[in-house]
């Protein structure tokens, strides 16, 4: 799990490890937004999470590389990082983060050093734009996003003499992007019900009552009942496989034990002939030649005993090993489980976003004021507002063109009612 370097005394590398613990802290945090500090996390985002720790008695400085990698902020607004579990994300910024993860790995596993944990934006939850644009639909958020900017990326406000046609077009797209939509959603939430189902060890799941009813259920409860079964069945056999190898290993140990015994009786037959012949070798009434092949008869019984017990703990390695594998058959699809877990809830919660987006589209397409303003030749007047979600409540804020969007906001881009025109 570590990669450990040494350099120089141990005073000496202690500073240095420190100087280079602080500027990975430092360079690690890119300054997004106006002021990264300040920025706070929410669902979707994306993060990369960094952990070194520096050993004071051993003088060497280690890389968690179990740790580092990239994790996204669940819609939940938590993290799930490995050695410190779930830990709530939502409303805080990168450097709270990391500190939160190098006081919990501390305490969790009782290290003399607090590890230095950097944390910087892989990548912004995105914001989505609707209405009168060219292209509304999802874009990756920059920092110093307005709602002009964002209509830029968008393509631009949607031209008079296209409303006719494109409010057609608009209209079936955006009903073929809610069906697409909402039914990457009923899946993901019966993946998320098998996963669960999964992790309990369960043999079936229950279909979630918020999708009961969906004529497309039982192909998909199908789909991923096939996967709940072949992973089951994919661990049972890997650890009665290794049951059976122990067993193996017992019995033969077990017959080892035996040889064991049998031999030594051979050994003490041997030494007592051994030592019946010794006196007589001495008066020279056999040969010294006997003598010599019953002390040589007598070694070798010895040495096949040391194979036997050499044997023996041979067995007994293995089955350590066995046992080890099976614990880590266990883990590995635990930890498989709860990564998949974790991207089905962003997943989940980004299908969610886009079929209310397409929801909204489809009632501007059939907006009476939207009719109306086809056969107006004038610029027609706009309204802008943004959906934001703030401590898991959604509101919705008039705006500007010169108004900062956030990630994860939906900006809409409206006709206005044309008694205000």
């Amino acid at each position: 799990m570590f990669e450990a370097f040494r350099s120089g005394p141990v005073s000496g590398r202690l500073r240095r490890a420190r100087l280079l613990a602080t500027c990975l802290a430092v360079s690690l945090v890119i300054p997004h937004i106006a002021a990264a500090g300040d920025y706070r996390l929410g669902s979707q985002d994306k993060l990369t999470i960094r952990v070194a720790e520096w050993q004071t008695v051993e003088g060497t400085f280690r890389d968690w590389s179990a740790v580092n990698g990239e994790y996204t902020v669940g819609p939940s607004g938590t993290l799930s990082v490995p050695f410190v579990g779930e830990m709530p994300a939502s409303g805080k910024t990168t450097s709270e983060i990391a500190t939160a993860i190098g006081e919990a790995l501390q305490k969790k596993l009782a290290l003399s050093d607090r590890p230095e944990a950097s944390v910087e934006m892989a990548q912004f939850r995105p914001f989505y734009i609707s209405g009168e644009v060219q292209n509304p639909g999802q874009f990756p958020y920059v920092p110093d996003l307005t709602v002009l900017k964002a209509i830029s990326v968008a393509g631009g406000i949607r031209r008079n003499a296209d409303y006719g046609p494109q409010l057609g077009k608009d209209l079936v797209t955006a009903k073929g992007n809610f069906d697409v939509s909402d039914d990457q959603r009923i899946r993901l939430i019966v993946r998320r019900a098998r996963i669960d189902a999964d992790m309990a060890g369960k043999a079936s799941f229950d279909v979630p009552k918020e999708v009961e009813g969906d004529p497309r259920l039982p192909a998909i409860v199908a789909d991923e009942m096939t996967i709940l079964t072949a992973d089951q069945k994919a661990l049972k056999l890997k650890l009665e496989a290794l049951d059976d190898l122990k067993g193996v290993l017992e019995s033969e140990i077990e017959s080892l034990q035996k040889k064991i015994v049998n031999q030594q009786q051979q050994v003490d037959l041997a030494q007592q002939q051994l030592t019946s012949i010794g006196p007589l070798a001495q008066k020279g009434l056999i040969a010294n030649a006997r003598l010599l092949d019953s002390r040589q008869s007598v070694a070798d019984l010895q040495g096949k005993i040391l194979d036997y017990e050499t044997a023996i703990l041979t067995a007994k390695q293995a089955i350590s090993k066995a046992k080890q594998d099976a614990i880590d058959a266990q883990n590995t699809l635990s930890s498989s489980l709860a990564t998949d877990r974790q991207q089905t809830e962003a997943d989940l919660n980004e299908a969610a976003l886009k079929a209310n987006m397409q929801k909204g589209l489809i009632a501007q397409a059939t907006d009476p004021a939207t009719t109306a303003a086809m056969t107006n030749d004038q610029q027609p007047t706009l309204l802008y507002s943004l959906v934001r979600n703030v401590d898991g409540k959604t509101s919705e804020i008039a705006a500007k063109e010169d108004t900062l969007v956030l990630p994860g906001d939906v900006i809409k881009v409206k006709l206005a009612p044309l008694a205000s025109q």
